[in-house]
């Protein structure tokens, strides 16, 4: 059976033809009809295969290119927008994790200054009530897609010029030998705020992932504190599990 025609609308609900047409494209997206970076059908091929306009089938379209389901590449199509599969076992920065899948890493900065610390972040990071931090706040883009905002917060000695900063936070640590060796990290569901949906691009109170990472060198010494809002249209979080023998401590 042609799988272009289980997406036909039904011109018999009141819901407009293209808001079907979406819902149906969306749902045959997440049931893996199209895997990632495969080509959609084009405008013309659902027009003609659907019976539908052609005005409903780019404004379907267009629905999806909005949750970032989708990209259009000029002159070639529009193809499934490939999601990150990040393990939740492994401690990689953004940058890194990019590259490994075969992407660009970008940032655009928001905020790069050195200013008090909160409390929690005096209690967090072990400072005193002297220390100052440096404070991190940028887009973290994959092909010059927005991908998540992250916040950053990390002691001003670390980090004392902060708008000199690169891409990449873990190479800079690394360069000055502090490289984080380990981390705690929290993952939790939150709804987007105005400003966030602004920022990256969606809905305001579409769901999005927050990352919540404290990093520790070497010594143990807690050295970042990482919150990030993640577009959940792009990102898979991975844990392999392991069942531990129990079997094998009672033989003992």
């Amino acid at each position: 059976m042609n799988p272009i025609l289980a997406l036909r609308p039904d011109d018999t609900q009141s819901t407009p033809l293209y808001l079907q047409l979406a819902r149906n494209l969306e749902a045959a997206i997440h049931a893996g009809e199209w895997k990632s970076e495969q080509a959609l059908p084009s405008e013309r091929v659902l027009s003609e295969q659907l019976s539908i306009s052609r005005v409903t089938a780019r404004k379907a379209l267009q629905v999806l290119f909005a949750q970032g389901l989708i990209r259009r590449s000029q002159g070639s199509g529009t193809f499934i927008t490939p999601r990150l599969e990040q393990p939740l076992s492994r401690l990689s920065g953004f940058s890194e994790m990019l590259r490994l899948k075969g992407f660009v890493p970008s940032s655009q900065w928001l905020e790069r200054d050195i200013t008090p610390p909160t409390h929690e972040e005096l209690i967090r990071l072990a400072l005193s009530p002297t220390d100052k931090v440096a404070r991190l706040k940028r887009l973290r883009k994959a092909d010059d897609t927005v991908m998540a905002i992250e916040m950053t917060t990390l002691p001003a000695s670390v980090l004392p010029q902060p708008h000199t900063l690169g891409n990449s936070l873990y190479e800079y640590l690394e360069g000055i030998g502090k490289p984080i060796v380990r981390a705690l990290q929290h993952v939790q569901a939150i709804n987007a705020s105005d400003e966030f949906a602004a920022l990256v691009g969606i809905a305001p109170g579409t769901a999005m992932l927050l990352m919540s990472r404290v990093g520790y060198t070497a010594d143990n010494t807690p050295i970042e504190i990482t919150d990030t809002y993640c577009r959940n249209d792009y990102y898979d979080f991975v844990a392999e599990l392991r069942r531990h023998d129990y079997s094998a401590e009672l033989r003992l």
